[in-house]
């Protein structure tokens, strides 16, 4: 037993690994990044390429110069009718993340907050949603909007990502609600605050990180959608970017791979945008 103690002294008394230094961790962090960004380079090789000289050179060769750039994207969001889409795609985007972020912030906070029977059953009840693959509402969906005459509106697809974007969401907001201090609730309702006061004015201000995360998550996804879009929204006036990019892939041969894939690039860019002036917020709800 001593000599078991006199070991342990001795591990105790070494000192602590060191950690790796920053130069190694940010030529890792590089070399990760290059190798995601190494598919790209045959998109950003081609959208520079005219359609001649696409269909003369290697796939990776370097482009002449960058003026068919122009030429392309006008192209593109002539002959793909991308104006529309990306219009429609932001339109759903928008208001399905917007609304189910908000519903599922509200229903969060009794699932968290208050004490009732059964709470836990009615948020497996809510959760379940996802349990299922998305394929298995198709049919009873698309009976549904034709029955109710929402199929092929606007009105019907964002009522459809709204609901369908609501679990998530209920998920993350309900455990980052209950690692709140239930004194401010106590506080609050000593000054007479009610239910919806308490929540709109002291809960929701400190649900801005994660629910910018939320928000951002699921409006990818409803731009990236193309499930839904191309069965219960596929009319010109109610298509979306990703159901229209799957169209004019069917006609890109009048025009020239080059043309699709700088479509693919314009279709992208909203996303990227909206990540780059939400990043901060987007951090913080990912360190919550």
């Amino acid at each position: 037993m001593q000599n078991l103690s006199s070991q342990q002294a001795k591990w105790l008394a070494l000192p602590p690994p060191a950690s790796p230094p920053r130069w190694g961790k940010a030529l890792c962090g590089l070399a990760l990044a290059l190798l995601w960004l190494l598919p790209f380079s045959y998109v950003l090789l081609a959208i520079f390429k005219s359609t001649a000289e696409y269909a003369a050179s290697a796939p990776l060769s370097l482009p002449e110069g960058v003026s068919p750039l122009l030429e392309n994207i006008r192209m593109a969001w002539e002959q793909g009718d991308m104006a529309q889409a990306m219009l429609n795609s932001s339109l759903y985007a928008a208001v399905g993340a917007s609304l189910a972020v908000l519903l599922a912030a509200m229903a969060a906070y009794p699932l968290a907050r208050m004490q009732f029977r059964h709470r836990n059953l009615w948020f497996l009840l809510l959760f379940a949603g996802t349990v299922f693959p998305f394929q298995m509402y198709l049919i009873p969906l698309f009976f549904g909007f034709q029955w109710a005459e929402l199929l092929d509106t606007h009105l019907g697809m964002c009522l459809l990502y709204t609901a369908i974007c609501i679990p998530f969401p209920l998920l993350v907001l309900r455990n980052y609600m209950q690692n709140l201090s239930l004194e401010i609730d106590q506080a609050a309702r000593l000054d007479g605050a009610s239910e919806f006061t308490l929540f709109w004015r002291i809960i929701l201000p400190n649900l801005r990180g994660p629910m910018s995360a939320v928000f951002l998550l699921q409006f990818t996804w409803i731009w990236n959608d193309m499930l839904f879009s191309s069965v219960l929204g596929n009319s010109p006036e109610t298509r979306s970017i990703m159901n229209a990019l799957l169209v004019f892939q069917g006609s890109y041969a009048q025009s020239g791979p080059n043309i699709m894939l700088t479509a693919a690039v314009l279709a992208s860019l909203p996303t990227l945008l909206l990540f780059v002036l939400l990043r901060r917020q987007f951090m913080q709800g990912l360190r919550v």
